[in-house]
């Protein structure tokens, strides 16, 4: 654990507590159909790809509370006691185990009722700084359902797992499902919408997985190098060889030997580019990509939506993330 997170999961405490002595003070969004009278669903979620889902499917009938803004790199947020307030107020949290600790664990404290591990919903995998098309599926699978409360079972990602479904089109199609069903469940007098909105969204990411399939189809290499080693379900899905600078950790660094295998990688390969993305530091990105004369650009994980996203939301971002693969692979 780095010493960020370190200070994140010590500040948890104090958090959670004063939220505690506040909550009496603090009125959440009341919800329809089981929540805390009438009006929508007060639905918190951790980050972005949690946010994209819940308000596709929710539509008018929930009020989505972010706990990471924009601009904030999402491992290592530091929750505030406001936030802390806001999370044990909600009538329903949908996260990612794995992808914050500090949530995680405010979030096992909070004794919310309807409280959805995005990560139970599809098969998790253990990826590396080098994941591709050759390398087998590992991790475990998991059975699809709803994390209810502290009495629900819990379904663990398992250690080392990678969190990054949402990168992959038809995962995240199969989070969409579960999250549809665990809002139904939450809010049964607006099922019915919840499920209409579900298969609306789930048409869009099948969709979006048909482009990738096409415009990944040929190309003069399979090998791209970034900086964040984000993208291990994408290059399982669509036959390519994700090499990372760092791990799954996007600020951890990575060694000299590392950084000359991947000049050899590069030169092996017939690597193009570089990618880097915009909420981490692209310092190492352009740094290789200068020793070894490739170009950089930008390949993005879609953490969080900023004004340096290319595009507003994850559908467009996602499609500029393929035209760089395709420019970057020379895929046509």
């Amino acid at each position: 654990m780095n010493v960020r997170r370190l200070i994140s999961t010590t500040a948890l405490a104090g958090a959670t507590a004063l939220g505690l002595v506040t909550l009496s003070a603090c009125s959440g969004t009341s919800s329809a159909g089981g929540g805390k009278g009438g009006g929508t669903l007060d639905v918190v979620v951790s980050f972005y790809p949690m946010q994209y889902l819940a308000e596709e499917i929710g539509g008018d009938h929930v009020e989505v509370t972010t706990l990471t803004k924009p601009g904030v790199e999402p491992h290592d947020l530091e929750l505030k006691p406001r936030q802390a307030s806001e999370l044990r107020q909600a009538d329903y949290v949908l996260y990612l185990k794995g992808v914050q600790p500090a949530v995680d664990e405010a979030i096992a404290q909070s004794g919310v009722e309807h409280t959805v591990d995005a990560a139970t919903l599809t098969t998790m995998e253990s990826h590396g700084t080098e994941v591709g098309h050759d390398h087998g599926h590992e991790g475990e699978e998991h059975e699809g359902g709803e994390h209810e409360g502290q009495g629900g079972e819990e379904h663990d990602a398992g250690a080392g797992a990678d969190p990054h479904v949402w990168l992959d089109p038809v995962k995240y199609a199969e989070v969409a499902q579960g999250v549809g069903d665990s809002l139904a469940k939450a809010d049964p007098a607006h099922a019915a919408d919840y499920r209409k909105n579900t298969g609306t969204l789930v048409g869009k990411l099948k969709a979006l997985d048909a482009k990738f399939a096409d415009g990944l189809r040929n190309g003069t290499t399979k090998t791209f190098i970034t900086t964040h080693s984000a993208f291990g379900y994408l290059a399982e899905r669509y036959g390519l060889d994700q090499h990372g600078i760092a791990g799954i950790d996007p600020e951890s660094e990575p060694s000299p030997a590392r950084i000359k295998e991947l000049q050899s990688v590069a030169r092996q390969e017939k690597v193009s580019t570089v990618f880097f993305e915009t909420l981490a530091s692209d310092r190492t990105a352009r740094t290789l990509a200068k020793d070894t004369g490739l170009r950089t650009d930008v390949l993005d994980p879609l953490e969080g939506i900023t004004d340096r996203s290319r595009g507003d939301d994850y559908l467009s971002v996602m499609e500029s993330n393929l035209a760089a693969l395709q420019k970057a692979l020379g895929a046509k």
